[in-house]
């Protein structure tokens, strides 16, 4: 069965969860309180970097402790504000509100540029993103089953698959790089250096964890944790959702896994795409 995907400014989006109402309510009406702190990655940047994140966050928010994270569906905790089922979360969640989404800058809420709220991005080596994406996606029942590895690469770089393009949403969302309620950080940095990285999340967000705190959320973020925690590795959702059958939400959680899937010419070919899309940008990733 083909899946008919739902279509908004240009760009498509599964539809078990999206319609053109919540994506246009999103972009044109939702309003970002001062204090929100939204979580954004483009699809499937690492451990499903959106999950990890909301994991950190989760776990900053109740100072390491693990209780709220076990007890409550991330997807509670963090609502999808711009899916159906998001929106209706995030409109009745008391503040402060910690969301999150896939979208490109260019259709994030557009009363975002008027308010102090906090963005945290999560950037991940998109040759690994794509071998990630192409999984989930033979899972997923909301996106089309891909033909090939090699077809689904073609469809990346082109910017046809769900979400748009990742040159894309990287380069938009990194035009704010030096805005003070911005931050951003790649998947590789987190896995070299959880410790850090949450430290460095806590000093963005304004909250003064002690040594246990931090410890606690390392170790309750950990990707052992995670694979644990009912309520973060989405074996709860429906088959007709997520087919578990065929493969596991929370993969591999490694670096470099591209390596035992790209051709030589594919890697030559992505290279080459990957420079001229990121020229000019005037940042250096990990993977760079």
């Amino acid at each position: 069965m083909p899946v008919q995907y739902v279509t908004y400014e240009g760009i498509k989006f599964p539809p078990a969860y999206n319609s053109e109402h919540s994506l246009s309510f999103a972009h044109n009406e939702f309003l970002v309180r001062d204090d929100d702190i939204f979580n954004v990655t483009y699809p499937k940047s690492g451990t499903r970097g959106t999950v990890w994140m909301t994991e950190i966050l989760s776990l900053i928010r109740s100072r390491g402790c693990p209780s709220w994270s076990r007890a409550v569906l991330n997807s509670d905790r963090m609502p999808w504000f711009s899916t159906r089922l998001g929106l209706e979360s995030a409109l009745s969640y008391p503040p402060p509100r910690l969301l999150t989404c896939h979208l490109p800058r260019h259709i994030f809420p557009k009363s975002f540029s008027h308010s102090s709220a906090k963005v945290i991005y999560t950037v991940r080596n998109p040759r690994d993103v794509v071998v990630s994406y192409y999984y989930f996606s033979k899972m997923c029942n909301s996106y089309e089953d891909p033909l090939s590895f090699e077809q689904f690469l073609r469809d990346f770089l082109n910017g046809e698959l769900p979400h748009g393009s990742w040159f894309e949403h990287v380069r938009g969302w990194m035009e704010m790089k030096d805005a003070e309620n911005f931050f951003f950080i790649t998947y590789e940095e987190l896995k070299q250096d959880l410790h850090s990285s949450v430290r460095r999340l806590c000093q963005f967000l304004g909250q003064d964890l002690d040594d246990g705190a931090v410890s606690s959320v390392v170790q309750n973020a950990s990707f052992t944790a995670m694979q644990e925690n009912p309520m973060c590795s989405s074996i709860l959702l429906p088959a007709d959702i997520m087919d578990q059958t065929k493969g596991q939400f929370l993969r591999k959680g490694i670096c470099g896994d591209w390596e035992n899937h790209f051709t030589v010419a594919q890697s030559e070919t992505f290279d080459r795409i990957y420079q001229d899309r990121m020229q000019g940008l005037n940042v250096t990733f990990p993977w760079d």
